[in-house]
């Protein structure tokens, strides 16, 4: 008697005809949809105005290109999400796609913040300074400015012009006399009241009216204070605001872009050649030129240009302020859709617009002059680039050319606030984004041990590591670590990659040559005796570049650390001495070290010093 086979499971479905399936069960409304490859890989984040339609596309075979085709064959399941409206729709893709990073998605790289310029308003006194990233401070933001060295452009000019104080609050509760910023007129010195606070407060109102584009209103007050006082025959007065005008009006004379038309504004434009693009960014703000920037997003070559520059969009203003105007090179098919979500989320109408004429065209066509010529830059750089890290992986015996190169180095003098630098490159060059810092925190090592040094930044390193791979993320992985020293130091790597279990990681050693000499370096590998490259060999001077690189991050931490450490006043450690107490000490006896000197009796006599407090100050001054 024949025993009964249950019956096949069906195959499951895949491709088009799994996308034909969930058609059947979709809404006809607004939502995002994600298409998902084998062990859940997200392959594409789209947006629709009406799911069903959008999906039957897909569905039907209906292609622009070989490269959708292959990504509907690998489609193994897909996630829906329905929304009460189209932008909704939109703002949900901008932010899954920059979450999950799909792989056939326009995707934006390099996407750091920006500097601003913020006048804090949680002081007496604002101060003026850089600021990158979230906006915890209260007071105003000003920017983006494209760069570093545009927005330190702008605040030395403020500097100049409204004498605003630059310095942090400890510094300026504990200053008795004003800074060099004071002699060289960038500041009026608030800190010790050769200012009023009233007097200063109108210097901040003018510094934030210039700010919003209300330059002109600010200039012609000063002209009328300037001529005021040379009535008055007070003449060093006229002079100092002769010298602010000056400045003022240095900061627009300078930029080589400057519109007369245009108080804030965007400029984008894109230009695409050989399966890559550059997207060029100018900012226009106060009806001045705040800089530029070059970005390359991840593209396809079958990716029209329009389409390129709509997912840009969308994704550069996800998490950055929104300007009145946008003025753009290409037409992106959303643009009504992206003009209503900007509004809605600044609360104010956002224009984009492809100008056709006039100067609002002339921004436009300069933006793309510049785009054409970075991508043209990037291109050959990415080929010169290509055959380097090819010569590095034959050099070290890869199996591949390196994606990712982490490079290790540390500074200290004599132990003290010691340091570790990691650096990365690969394809694009260094990946600054990617630098990371260690202090160097154990207490059992030997002051100036360079070894434990090693070993304690790559343990805290490969830790991370380990624990990223565990989650399954696998971010971050390095495909060559280089690390500056000899045989010692490769040793010190290669006992905690073990220690850990991360064998498999390529590690060598770069020791400088005999007296320190460029070219005579020596390379440390395991299983392989020392070797030298040929002086003038393109991949030696890569490499040099790479160890110059991590020198110059560890040495440029280390000093950072060192200042502080020896600015740092032992007031601030004394409880109960918050900054009106150590201003009044400071003033009393003119110094930390005076005020080690005094006496209980003599600290008791400074206002707002009780006895217990005064005997505190003492004993920490007088410690045994």
């Amino acid at each position: 008697m024949e025993e009964d086979q249950a019956p096949l499971a069906p195959a499951p479905l895949v491709g088009m005809e799994l996308i034909a399936d969930e058609v059947k069960r979709l809404p006809d409304s607004p939502g995002v949809y994600r298409m998902l490859g084998e062990d859940a890989e997200v392959l594409y984040v789209g947006k629709a105005r009406s799911l069903r339609k959008r999906v039957t596309q897909y569905a039907q075979g209906r292609f622009h290109t070989q490269r959708i085709a292959h990504m509907v064959h690998l489609t193994r399941s897909m996630v829906f999400v329905t929304t009460g409206t189209e932008t909704e729709a939109l703002l949900l893709e901008i932010n899954l796609i920059k979450s999950l990073k799909p792989r056939f998605n326009v995707l934006l790289r390099d996407d750091k913040s920006f500097p601003e310029i913020l006048i804090r308003r949680d002081h007496g006194a604002p101060q003026i300074r850089k600021h990158r990233g979230a906006h915890t401070i209260k007071g105003e933001y000003f920017g983006p400015f494209a760069s570093a060295w545009a927005v330190n452009r702008t605040l030395n000019t403020l500097q100049k012009a409204f004498l605003l104080r630059s310095c942090s609050d400890n510094v300026y509760e504990g200053r008795t006399r004003p800074c060099m910023l004071y002699q060289i007129r960038r500041c009026s010195a608030p800190c010790v009241d050769l200012i009023s606070l009233p007097a200063y407060g109108e210097l901040v109102e003018e510094a934030h009216l210039f700010l919003r584009g209300k330059s002109r209103t600010v200039l012609d007050r000063l002209s009328r204070d300037m001529q005021t006082a040379s009535d008055a025959l007070e003449f060093e007065t006229a002079a100092r605001l002769r010298d602010r005008i000056r400045a003022l009006a240095a900061i627009t004379a300078e930029q080589v872009v400057n519109p007369e038309t245009i108080d804030e504004a965007d400029v984008f434009a894109l230009h695409s050649q050989g399966g890559q693009a550059c997207v060029q960014v100018f900012f226009f703000r106060a009806g001045q030129n705040w800089g530029n920037r070059a970005y390359f997003p991840r593209v396809d070559k079958a990716d029209e240009d329009a389409d390129i520059l709509d997912s840009f969009l969308g994704q550069f203003y996800d998490d950055k302020p929104v300007p009145r105007m946008i003025l753009l090179s290409h037409e992106p098919p959303n643009m009504a859709l992206l003009s209503q979500a900007f509004s809605e989320k600044i609360g104010r109408k956002v224009e984009l617009s492809v100008p056709r004429r006039g100067e609002k065209r002339d921004l436009v066509d300069h933006a793309l002059t510049n785009a054409r010529e970075a991508l043209g830059r990037k291109m050959a750089e990415g080929s010169a680039q290509t055959k380097l890290l090819a010569g590095v992986a034959e050099t070290f015996g890869l199996e591949n050319p390196p994606e990712r190169i982490e490079v290790y180095d540390n500074s200290h003098i004599m132990g003290t606030n010691a340091v570790g630098g990691m650096i990365v490159a690969g394809p694009d060059g260094f990946m600054k984004s990617q630098y990371r810092k260690f202090n160097i925190k154990s207490t059992e090592l030997t002051p100036g041990d360079d070894y434990g040094m090693m070993r304690e930044v790559l343990r805290r390193r490969f830790a991370r590591l380990v624990k990223s791979e565990d989650a399954g993320d696998g971010v971050g992985r390095p495909d060559l670590i280089l690390v500056d020293g000899g045989q010692g130091q490769l040793d010190a790597a290669l006992e905690v990659a073990a220690e850990l279990g991360v064998e498999d990681l390529p590690i060598v050693g770069v020791a400088k040559g005999p007296d320190r000499d460029a070219g005579m370096e020596r390379f440390f590998m395991p299983g392989r005796a020392p070797f030298m490259l040929e002086h003038k060999s393109p991949v030696l001077y890569y490499l040099q570049r790479l160890r110059d690189e991590a020198h110059r991050f560890a040495i440029g931490t280390h000093r950072a650390k060192r200042a502080t450490e020896f600015t740092r006043n032992p007031l601030d450690e004394i409880d109960g001495v918050g900054p009106a107490r150590k201003r009044a000490l400071l003033h009393q006896f003119g110094s930390a070290k005076g005020v080690g000197k005094a006496s209980i009796a003599d600290l008791m006599k400074v206002d707002g010093v009780s006895q217990p407090l005064a005997e505190r100050i003492w004993g920490a001054f007088n410690k045994g």
